[in-house]
């Protein structure tokens, strides 16, 4: 399906949150959910837990928020916590994207652990090799993961994927380099959805296009993790690693195709106007199942 022309303009089917409340409960009542559930992915035996986000003051400027996830890790899975952040599951095509600030060393201990750092949308694996699973996303891997120790930037579009033991069908691009020091930490991601292809944007530049069976089927939530890849961490010790990632804002708009420039000005218009907030997507109907643990 070919959507429509892309516009400027706000209002019915964006979505957009500034993430600008003083603590969590304003993301609950916006439709966004702390994941507390174990499970994949990360480290068996991990946590994941509400204590693991926060909203704090930029920093960097005067009056705006920030969302932060962290994760840690002492080297043992009761040791260590991970940390998500899901809503609802009620996007499909149309323009996904969020400014993040990546992260290259840890704020604590010392480095080397294959910690993941996210921003995706996601349908649940049901069963091994599920036809409706769907998922695009972000994987910045500062440490190296997934069979190699290069740091780089994973952009991936899903067809299916068994777990236990690992089958991935999916089609993936990989941006080597470091993308989490100092001022050059943050960084725009971008997803266009739309006529049975993917584009992936990085910093207003194109940097792949996927299509096929790589593409959405159903319904997603838009989701922030950070987690530790079940292998490879550094030796069990006494002084725990932490890591962190944060959020700017996300975006959505629905069934739109944005580019890079036409969603820097929704952004802005938004701040111009003191909006934090708006949610034009509708719900899913009927209501799709918003764990946040898959």
């Amino acid at each position: 399906m070919s959507l429509g022309p892309a516009t400027a303009q706000g209002g019915a089917g964006r979505f957009f949150d500034d993430f600008s409340d003083a603590d969590l409960t304003g993301l609950r009542a916006a439709g966004w959910t702390p994941r507390t559930a174990a499970g994949h992915p990360g480290v068996p035996g991990a946590q994941w837990g509400e204590s693991q986000l926060r909203l704090i003051d930029d920093p960097a400027l005067k009056g705006n928020r920030l969302l932060r996830l962290s994760a840690e890790t002492d080297g043992t899975g009761p040791g260590t916590r991970q940390a998500q952040l899901c809503q609802q599951r009620k996007f499909f095509e149309g323009t996904y994207a969020a400014r993040i600030r990546f992260s290259d060393a840890p704020v604590q201990g010392v480095d080397g652990d294959p910690v993941i750092q996210t921003f995706y949308a996601v349908a649940p694996l049901r069963h091994d090799y599920d036809p409706q699973f769907s998922e695009i996303d972000w994987e910045y891997l500062p440490n190296g993961g997934w069979g190699s120790d290069r740091t780089r930037l994973y952009g991936i579009s899903w067809q299916t994927v068994r777990i236990e033991p690992w089958d991935a069908h999916n089609g993936s691009h990989e941006e080597m380099g470091a993308l989490g020091a100092g001022d050059a930490a943050w960084h725009v991601l971008l997803m266009q959805v739309s006529g049975g292809r993917v584009r992936l944007f990085l910093d207003g530049r194109q940097v792949a296009e996927h299509g096929g069976r790589n593409y959405p089927v159903v319904p997603m939530s838009i989701n922030f993790n950070l987690w530790f890849s079940p292998g490879g961490l550094l030796p069990a010790s006494a002084v725990t690693r932490r890591y962190e990632q944060d959020v700017d804002w996300v975006f959505h708009a629905r069934n739109e195709v944005l580019g890079p420039p036409q969603v820097a000005a929704a952004v802005a218009d938004y701040r111009r106007r003191g909006l934090a907030r708006e949610d034009g997507v509708p719900a899913s109907q009927p209501a799709l199942d918003s764990r946040c643990d898959f």
